[in-house]
């Protein structure tokens, strides 16, 4: 089995429009959201290594905010989960699977974490 390299950016809550019932619909919805990113790493990372040679795990937070596109109404969470992997494989051609996984808090009542996880590999 090849080595794998993980980037991960873990329980990053942001509003996004999303929802298919009325009482959810016009308003942005709390989501929390995980990503992870497969990629293939080099050989050995010595402490001098540039971050060149990996990817910014800003970029993962960048994916589930800034690029998420204003005022577009996402009526699944899949849907939203789709739109972060889409644009990370855009971001770098390096990256191999990226799985996303979304917990829709404001359905939760007693902690319960209700969402989807996604895993997309490059295709």
């Amino acid at each position: 089995m090849p080595d794998s390299l993980l980037l991960e950016v873990a329980d990053f809550d942001v509003d996004v429009l999303t929802g298919i019932y009325s009482e959810e619909t016009g308003k942005p919805q709390p989501l929390r959201i995980s990503m992870a990113a497969r990629m293939r790493p080099i050989e050995s990372y010595a402490p001098d290594t540039p971050l060149s040679a990996s990817k910014n795990y800003m970029d993962l937070k960048f994916a589930a905010s800034e690029a998420l596109p204003p005022g577009v109404h996402f009526k699944l969470i899949e849907a939203v989960a789709d739109h972060i992997c889409e644009t990370l494989f855009l971001q770098d051609s390096r990256i191999e699977a990226i799985t996303v996984k979304i917990i829709k808090l404001a359905i939760s009542e007693n902690g319960e974490k209700i969402g989807i996880t996604l895993t997309r590999e490059r295709r």
